[in-house]
């Protein structure tokens, strides 16, 4: 039996893990080991689950934990939990728990004499540890217990060192002292250990200078000197005191077993499936047993690379007794140049114990030292924030008894090539950013502020570094609301400056400005002109405009920008930016090139109005046209040849297009942001997208307005009109349609009117005002008439078949509809012939004619299924449904009905609920 505290909570029997359910039990389950074969009170436990957050049946909840996890370790021998008086006793041998495993190796190294045997105790003891204690589990208690912990491991780590440096063992801690004492500048132990062994290894001038900064540190900070013992350790140091030199040793050193890898990520939270991916990558190469597996985690800086490594380190931990390597090699350093790879690797040759006198010159005999020191051992090697695969390749071992992680912000398609397994890290869902953030804040402050942890969310778009610098924030003003935090992070012009702690590590800035840095100069053009688009991706096409480049040199450019983690390729040519990433390359091209900037700006919206001009006008070949302005040079074109690639070319672009009209309007731009409109209409009324119709042609008329534009402010306030219609908003749509009237009068625009009589026919209709409608489409006919406009009459008949037929006049409906789509045949308008298809099955039904009448549907429902009108199409749905009942025909009427109401609630449209209503009376129909 095996149970382990000193990570995540787990328990073993005969080499099975458990499963000991969620974390309020298995926090139970933890405060009775750590008090293993003590009686721990029932209000102790639910003190130290629940704290002042006690449910009111909290005792009942107790009782109903440990009876499950008494099921769980019924198969454990010499495991019980039982029942004593007022509490609760977990019988089990020590040795079986980690932390008192730890605890008894500790004790025991402090008091034996035999250094070796000391050691060996040591590095058992520590070497238990595989992350945070009690990971993941978050209660008051069990976090000051894993702080007390935490300083037990410190000091157990600087007790082991004092027996290392007695074994003349200096150069095996180096690297670990030089790591730890940044994070821990006021610990004067810790500054002697590293002294002594930098002493020890022919660093005099820099155990010196550390004793100075130290002095300084503790001057500045506390006012006081240091202490006796490290003064008497410097001036030995400064005179070359003979008893400071490494001790004599008979035999020759054991092999090291070092352990450099860094804390384990606090409060890890997610990726399960990353850990798992990363667990199979390095399971060793398929079909070759002898390769090294090594597994590179690719990702933005600021994803979580290192942290995903560290935790599948500190989880896999008893696969490397032999220990682990860890370099950071500052790849992407905001304050410091990477890592030459000979430093890195006289690093690792100080940890394996190597005398310098023995360091060969060259790192090509270096590195093959260095593969021979551990060959044939299980040792786990983490190459943390590589640069590139130039920097990498030398720390590679050579045995595959040996595992390598990388971590890089480039794919290193080198090192790809050369074996290793790669992925790339994304961000965090919804659900482990909600968790990070709750962990962070605490659940009692996410339950006190919902809305402003969801705002927070939003902001930071799963990046996990956004997410930490904001959980940051909030610890260190805890007297602040967290809205005062989502106000800070609500102007997109000033996100960055709120996602900083003052730290460079914890800067979003320096973070980006470090992938940058390493960027070829056109690369980096490319990428600060991208900071223009509104997101969430851009095409090649538009890139090439954007740049005014080839689409070739552009995909090779956005290739770079690729390997950096910068931009991800959606498919072979669509790219796709991070919002952060995007809002600091708009910063970058606003303070550089503020110029280039606006024209590189026309360029793209020059891309997107053309090419969704000539989408429009394939998806509505009969519409009036308007004339583009010519540009200076021709734009880079996506290609839409026919209906189906334009209508696939706006699906695709839908958000894109809608913020690059926004941005046309926020720019100024007023002629930009009218055509944009424009080319949107046909595709947002058929695809059913009115709300996003609305708010594109508001901006429209804004502009028209400005311009002085009268016509295409009728233009506009006739489009409202259609679109308010069909939101069911009929009194916003009168109006615009009125004032459209007005100004087509004043203009003279004969069909421009007749299109506007029969949009307030409609409107009319929609109020079931069928004469009014009627008097409508007969003025619409007579001007259409006027102008000679055959594609308007035959919109007209049409209408005029359909409201006889609501006015009850079947058999003039019948000739109306019948001259409506011959028409339609004759002019080609596949959208109105589908109309009249639908108006003449209309007039049959209601004459009785239903087989006719749903020939006339199914013809209509074919005609707007080829080009994906979607509302239209649950029209003819339901009239088909209704149709199929009338005739008696259940099965049929349901199926149909079904179809309409599921598109319906798709579009939000107010018309499902009348067709949800007809399926429930074909239901009680049945029923009776």
């Amino acid at each position: 039996m095996k149970f382990r505290l000193l990570g995540e909570v787990e328990a073993g029997i005969d080499g099975e893990w458990v499963d000991l359910g969620h974390a309020r039990q298995r926090s139970v389950l933890a405060v009775l080991l750590i008090e293993a074969n003590r009686v721990v009170h029932v209000d102790q436990l639910l003190d130290r689950v629940w704290a002042e957050n006690r449910p009111q049946r909290a005792v009942n909840s107790l009782y109903s934990y440990l009876s499950r996890l008494r099921s769980c370790l019924a198969g454990a021998e010499g495991v019980r939990i039982s029942r004593r008086s007022g509490g609760y006793l977990l019988t089990v041998d020590p040795a079986a728990v980690d932390l008192h495993r730890f605890r008894e190796l500790v004790t025991g190294s402090g008091t034996d004499d035999d250094d070796e045997a000391a050691l060996r105790r040591f590095d058992e003891a520590l070497g238990l540890w595989r992350g945070e204690p009690f990971a993941r589990l978050d209660t008051p208690w069990l976090n000051e217990m894993r702080e007390a912990l935490t300083q037990e491991r410190i000091a157990a780590e600087r007790d082991r060192t004092d027996v290392a440096l007695r074994l003349g063992l200096h150069a095996s801690v180096l690297p670990d002292l030089l790591r730890e004492a940044p994070a821990h500048p006021l610990d004067e132990r810790l500054a002697g250990q590293l002294m002594r062994a930098l002493y020890r290894c022919g660093r005099q001038a820099e155990a010196l200078d550390h004793y100075d900064r130290l002095r300084r540190v503790l001057a500045d900070e506390t006012g006081v000197d240091p202490g006796p013992d490290l003064q008497a350790l410097h001036l030995g140091i400064l005179h070359g005191e003979p008893a400071l030199a490494a001790p004599a040793t008979g035999t020759a050193p054991p092999f090291p077993t070092p352990r450099q890898l860094p804390a384990p990520p606090p409060l890890f939270t997610g990726r399960v499936r990353e850990l798992a991916t990363l667990s199979n990558l390095l399971d060793g190469p398929a079909g070759d047993a002898e390769a090294v597996a090594v597994a590179v985690i690719g990702g933005i800086g600021g994803i979580g690379k290192t942290w995903l490594a560290l935790r599948w380190a500190y989880d896999n931990l008893d696969r490397f007794p032999d220990g682990q390597l860890y370099v950071n090699l500052r790849g992407f350093d905001p304050a410091a140049e990477p890592v030459p790879p000979p430093v890195a690797l006289r690093g690792f040759l100080d940890a394996l114990a190597v005398p310098p006198k023995a360091i060969p010159n060259g790192l090509d005999a270096q590195a093959a030292l260095y593969r021979s020191l551990i060959a044939g051992r299980r040792m786990l090697i983490v190459l943390d924030n590589a640069h590139d695969t130039a920097q990498v390749v030398p720390l590679l071992p050579g045995s595959p008894t040996c595992t390598v992680l990388v971590t890089s912000r480039r794919r290193l398609g080198g090192l790809l090539a050369q074996g290793a397994q790669g992925f790339t890290l994304n961000v965090l869902t919804d659900d482990e950013a909600h968790h990070l953030l709750s962990r962070r804040f605490g659940s009692r402050r996410v339950a006190e502020e919902p809305d402003s942890v969801a705002a927070l969310l939003a902001r930071c778009h799963g990046l996990p570094l956004a997410l930490s610098i904001v959980a940051a924030r909030a610890a260190m003003h805890r007297d602040l609301p967290l809205r005062a935090l989502v106000e800070e992070l609500s102007e997109e012009a000033t996100r960055l400056d709120a996602l900083t702690t003052g730290d460079l590590t914890a800067d979003l800035r320096a973070v980006f400005a470090a992938s940058t840095r390493a960027l070829q100069p056109r690369a980096a053009r490319v990428f600060r002109l991208l900071g223009l688009t509104p997101g969430p991706e851009v095409s090649l096409g538009a890139a090439a405009s954007l740049n005014d480049l080839p689409a070739q040199q552009t995909r090779t450019l956005l290739h770079e920008l690729h390997e950096a983690h910068l931009v991800h390729q959606q498919t072979a040519t669509r790219y796709r930016l991070h919002d952060l990433v995007r809002l600091y390359a708009a910063e970058q091209v606003e303070r550089d090139l503020p110029e280039a900037g606006q024209a590189a700006l026309r360029r793209m919206l020059d891309h997107y109005l053309h090419t969704a001009h000539a989408a429009a006008r394939l998806l509505d070949p009969l519409r009036e046209p308007i004339t583009l302005p010519p540009t200076e040079r021709p734009p880079t074109l996506d290609p839409v040849a026919d209906q189906g690639q334009a209508l696939a070319w706006f699906h695709t672009e839908h958000a894109v297009l809608l913020g690059i009209l926004g941005r046309a309007a926020q720019e100024g731009l007023d002629a930009y942001t009218w055509q944009l409109a424009w080319t949107l209409e046909s595709y947002l009324d058929e695809q059913g997208h009115w709300r996003d119709w609305t708010t594109t042609q508001r901006a429209a008329l804004r502009a028209a307005c400005r311009l002085g534009d009268r016509r295409r402010q009728a233009c506009s306030h006739r489009s409202l009109g259609v679109a308010h219609t069909q939101l069911g908003e009929l009194d916003e749509a009168h109006r615009h349609h009125r004032q459209a009237l007005s100004l087509f009068e004043e203009l003279g625009d004969l069909v421009s009117q007749a299109h506007t009589h029969r949009g307030l026919g409609w409107v009319h209709h929609e109020q079931d005002r069928w004469s009014d409608a009627l008097h409508h489409n007969e003025l619409a006919l007579e001007l259409y008439r006027q102008a000679g406009h055959r594609a308007g009459q035959a919109l007209a008949v049409n209408n005029a078949g359909w409201l006889h037929a609501q006015l009850g006049d079947h058999q003039a409906a019948l000739a109306y509809c019948r001259r409506a789509v011959e028409l339609n045949q004759e002019i080609g308008d596949r959208h109105a012939e589908a109309g009249a298809w639908d108006s003449l099955g209309y007039a049959y039904h209601h004459l009785g004619r239903h087989a006719d009448a749903n020939a006339c549907y199914q013809r209509a429902l074919d005609l707007v299924r080829s080009f994906r009108d979607r509302y239209n199409e649950a029209e003819i749905l339901t009239h088909l449904g209704t149709s199929h009942r009338a005739a008696g025909d259940m099965g049929p009427a349901r199926d149909f009905l079904g179809q309409a109401l599921t598109l319906l609630r798709e579009l939000d449209h107010p018309n499902a609920d009348q067709v949800a209503e007809a399926l429930r009376e074909l239901d009680r129909a049945a029923a009776r």
